[in-house]
Parts: C-alpha cells; sequence; structure tokens
C-alpha cells in the first residue's frame, strides 16, 4: 500500500477558491478503483498549509489517478492557487 502526502500553501486571499477547487477532486479521487482514503487536512495552527493525504492499493492505481480527466484538470487548477506548487511525497506503508 502506498501513501501519498501532497502539501500545499495557500495564501489567505485564494483558500475558497482552493478549497472549492480541493473539494472537487477529492470527490472525484473517493471513486476511483483502488483508492482506499483521500482527505484534505488543515494546519492546526498554520492554516494557510493544506494537504492531501492519500492512501492507494498500488502504484498502478495511483498512476491510473494521476491520468484520470479529473486530475489532469483539477490540479494545474489547484497549484496555480499555491505559493510554490504542490510538494508532494510517496511513502510505502510498512505497518
Amino acid at each position: 500500500m502506498l501513501m501519498v502526502y501532497a502539501k500545499c500553501v495557500v495564501a489567505g486571499i485564494n483558500t475558497q477558491s482552493f478549497l472549492s477547487l480541493a473539494e472537487k477532486l477529492v470527490k472525484e479521487t473517493r471513486k476511483e478503483p483502488g483508492n482506499i482514503s483521500y482527505e484534505l487536512v488543515q494546519g492546526a495552527e498554520a492554516k494557510n498549509i493544506f494537504a492531501f493525504v492519500e492512501r492507494w492499493k498500488d502504484q498502478g492505481t495511483l498512476d491510473t489517478h494521476m491520468n484520470t480527466a479529473h486530475f489532469q484538470t483539477l490540479i494545474p487548477q489547484i497549484e496555480k492557487l499555491t505559493e510554490g506548487g504542490i510538494d508532494i511525497s510517496v511513502h510505502e506503508v510498512l505497518i
């Protein structure tokens, strides 16, 4: 199983637009085969820091996700609202 942590720093002026796009991404992604969980979290103290926390069955399902129409459409729009893009790290779940 894979876990993805995709961190976004969003200026306050862009927060509502970011959340609107993120909600669409989360809703569509949760329907995908091989998706175990997909959530958006917000920093408890740093309210301008968000992260998509994802769990995928395997690399193949993650690759398929990144090629979906909703991902290809929404991610560039989301990136434009961030400060410095999206910082993505992929981890293998061990325990």
